[in-house]
């Protein structure tokens, strides 16, 4: 098993050519700014990339990205554990893009909201909700109690249940096509 290591932005942005970037956020995460070069493959499909990655990582080091850190450093330790050595850019593309380093977009791409606004959103939503409901029905209240607790267990244990239920969501998922080109790209 390999052990994952981490570049600064900086770092990345001096030997951008030498790495096979990989996205690993939601489709539409990615659409709406991502590393020049990146390919998308989101976290949750990982697993059935390996294939693809193995032979990507024989040819160069693979750069994992993702908004924050969070989900690529997640990523490289699944490629490790199948013996696929892999870099993480630590901060991601929100520390890649505040240092002044450009994202790409797709032109026909519209834009959605990071993963952790969307999450924001609807934790924010269910709360609002449980509370206006509760002023009729107060067991309505216990919504607001489980979306609290919920975010204070994502905040200890740095997973997020809402998270991964929204990335199944028809806007974050990938176009089967898109990730099968995807694939096939990297196994070229």
């Amino acid at each position: 098993m390999t052990t994952p290591t981490a570049l600064i932005p900086a770092q990345a942005a001096a030997r951008l050519d030498d790495y096979t970037v990989i996205d690993v956020r939601t489709p539409g995460e990615y659409a709406s700014g991502h590393l020049p070069g990146a390919h998308n493959i989101p976290l949750d499909h990982l697993h059935a990339a390996l294939p693809a990655l193995k032979k990507a990582a024989a040819r160069g080091t693979l750069l994992m990205v993702c908004a924050s850190g969070n989900r690529s450093t997640t990523a490289c330790t699944e490629l490790a554990a199948a013996d696929i050595p892999a870099t993480t850019l630590t901060g991601g593309t929100t520390a890649w893009a505040g240092e002044g380093h450009a994202l790409r977009r797709p032109d026909n791409a519209s834009p959605v909201w990071p993963m952790e606004r969307q999450v924001r959103l609807a934790a924010g939503s269910l709360v609002v909700l449980g509370l206006a409901s509760g002023i009729r029905w107060r067991p309505a209240r216990w919504l607001s109690a489980a979306i609290g607790g919920g975010l204070v267990f994502s905040a200890a244990t740095n997973t997020c249940g809402m998270a991964a239920a929204l990335a199944k969501l028809p806007h974050n998922q990938p176009r089967t096509t898109d990730l099968h080109a995807t694939l096939q790209a990297l196994q070229d």
